[in-house]
């Protein structure tokens, strides 16, 4: 999150713009696999994804590239991942993750610690949130999170309800919900945040948009 305007939801999954083809790896070949693996006829498939099958045919042989929207959609309708969709290869991991492995990481203010194995649909963090810091920035983005309060307060704004918790509290709510998070002591709050949203670093997920980049 990068300013306090909320970010741009962005267009529904059959609009007809996505990202330039240089700012993507070669998808077309695996949503035709997938699609395929998924036993689905094309029209099958872009009904349930929301999209024309014409567009849908042409992501499928590269003339047009899928924004977020459309990959999110996909990658429900053909039930895997979008890291699956993009082509990325993740590593065996571990299903325990040790503390001492936790590298923090420090972006905005904020505080993250990775407390789950990335590559999957299910992002699970320990964040840090110092008092007064990004307390007037609003998100909105798709997805679902859910939050749970370790030590000090928390204020969570929800469209236009404000909560506060304390240690023991917990939120699960819609991303597209305008939503706000502050420390509301000078001791800072310290928290686990579990998100679904798409597969990319730490600080470009919890911070929003960068300029110039993707939520």
């Amino acid at each position: 999150m990068s300013s306090s305007a909320p970010e741009p939801v962005g267009p529904g999954p059959d609009a007809p713009d996505g990202p330039p083809a240089d700012d993507l790896p070669a998808v077309a070949p695996r949503l035709r696999a997938l699609r395929r693996r998924a036993a689905l006829t094309l029209e099958a498939a872009a009904r349930a994804a929301g999209l024309s099958p014409a567009h849908l045919s042409r992501l499928e042989t590269g003339l047009r590239q899928p924004s977020l929207p459309m990959l999110l959609a996909l990658a429900r309708v053909y039930g895997t991942t979008v890291s699956e969709l993009l082509g990325e290869t993740v590593a065996d991991r571990d299903a325990v993750l040790r503390a001492a492995d936790m590298e923090p990481t420090a972006a905005g203010g904020w505080t993250y610690w990775q407390a789950g194995a990335p590559g999957r649909g299910m992002q699970a963090l320990r964040v840090r949130v110092p008092y007064g810091s990004q307390g007037d920035i609003v998100r909105v983005h798709p997805g679902e999170e859910w939050l749970y309060v370790l030590t000090g307060r928390l204020r969570l704004r929800l469209g236009d309800a404000t909560h506060l918790l304390a240690p023991g509290d917990s939120a699960h709510f819609d991303s597209l919900t305008p939503h706000r998070i502050a420390a509301q002591d000078p001791d800072g709050v310290e928290l686990l945040f579990v998100h679904t949203l798409l597969q990319s670093p730490t600080a470009a997920l919890c911070l929003g948009p960068t300029p110039g980049g993707t939520p």
